[in-house]
């Protein structure tokens, strides 16, 4: 990884079998009044994402809606995230699906259209063993020459994965090189590490949102970031001191950038594209069963944006 404090550069973060760091950002999906994606939308709010900190980018994760998204969307948001982002940073594309099948076929896609990685998360509904896990992960691996990462969130997918199938995934498949935590488990998350790097010195491990002082002082590299399209500057400074280990400055930073995700996670992801509006990013609204946020939340939004003095500190508009 090198020394983590020495001057951070654009495109430093290398997106291959071997490291992964920093922020990794996780737009939403721009749509129209018609309901349709709204096309030049999403490529600007993707071209703010690399002038503003991203190290990388996933989508289309939870937030951007994947779950509503057709696969031929799915395909437009993968195929305009590496046209615009240009080499500039990582693509990880979210492929995940219930369907190991399903999941293989996206993942082609994204290889095809030039991704650096893909994202899995464990197939929700079934409930499968470990063993079925590890043959769902390992079909996916075995499909493609670009990076996977895992995705683990056993309290909404019912299922999770554990230090020790981690590693059977793990040496299995050597392109399988880090994974997104959204257990929220410090325990779980510091047995993870310490078990996998035995057999993956460089494994990156992420914390699920913008809390990456607790994951980075245990040994993680960063976390998945839905805040940063909304506040760059305060997850840049707080991801920025956690990476050259300044972590009592970081500290008042990561109760500040708390406080935001307090707001945000209210309502979420219609939430998160109400604060883009108000900070002069409008992305539009989203899809059903996702209910739009009414006017009293969209004031108590505005209230708390103000409270934090984001309107003064991070930029509005684009």
């Amino acid at each position: 990884m090198g020394d983590s404090s020495a001057p951070r550069t654009k495109g430093e973060v290398i997106m291959s079998p071997t490291t992964l760091r920093g922020i990794v950002g996780t737009p939403v999906t721009p749509f129209t009044s018609e309901n349709e994606v709204d096309v030049p939308t999403m490529e600007r709010l993707l071209e703010f994402h690399v002038t503003h900190g991203s190290d990388a980018l996933a989508l289309p994760m939870h937030l951007g809606e994947s779950l509503n998204l057709t696969a031929d969307e799915r395909h437009t948001v993968a195929e305009m995230a590496v046209k615009v982002t240009g080499g500039r940073i990582p693509v990880i594309i979210n492929v995940s699906l219930p369907g190991t099948d399903q999941v293989v076929d996206l993942a082609r896609h994204a290889e095809s259209v030039g991704a650096d990685g893909v994202v899995v998360v464990t197939p929700y509904h079934w409930r499968p063993s470990d063993d079925e896990l590890l043959g769902h992960f390992t079909a996916v691996a075995e499909a493609i020459g670009i990076s996977v990462l895992l995705y683990n969130f056993p309290a909404r997918l019912g299922v999770g994965i554990s230090p020790e199938l981690l590693k059977r995934i793990v040496e299995r498949c050597p392109n399988v090189v880090g994974m997104k935590d959204a257990s929220y488990d410090m325990q779980g998350f510091t047995e993870t590490i310490r078990v996998v790097r035995e057999v993956a010195p460089d494994f990156s491990m992420f914390t699920g949102v913008d809390y990456p002082l607790a994951g980075m002082t245990l040994g993680g590299q960063g976390c998945f970031s839905p805040s940063l399209q909304v506040a760059p500057h305060l997850i840049r400074r707080l991801v920025d001191d956690c990476l050259a280990e300044r972590y009592v400055d970081a500290l008042p930073v990561q109760q500040r950038m708390s406080a935001l995700w307090q707001l945000l996670k209210v309502g979420y992801p219609a939430s998160v594209k109400a604060a883009l509006e108000l900070m002069g990013r409008a992305v539009g609204g989203v899809r059903r069963p996702i209910m739009n946020v009414d006017t009293r939340a969209l004031a108590q939004l505005r209230a708390g944006l103000e409270a934090l003095d984001l309107f003064a500190t991070e930029p509005v508009g684009w």
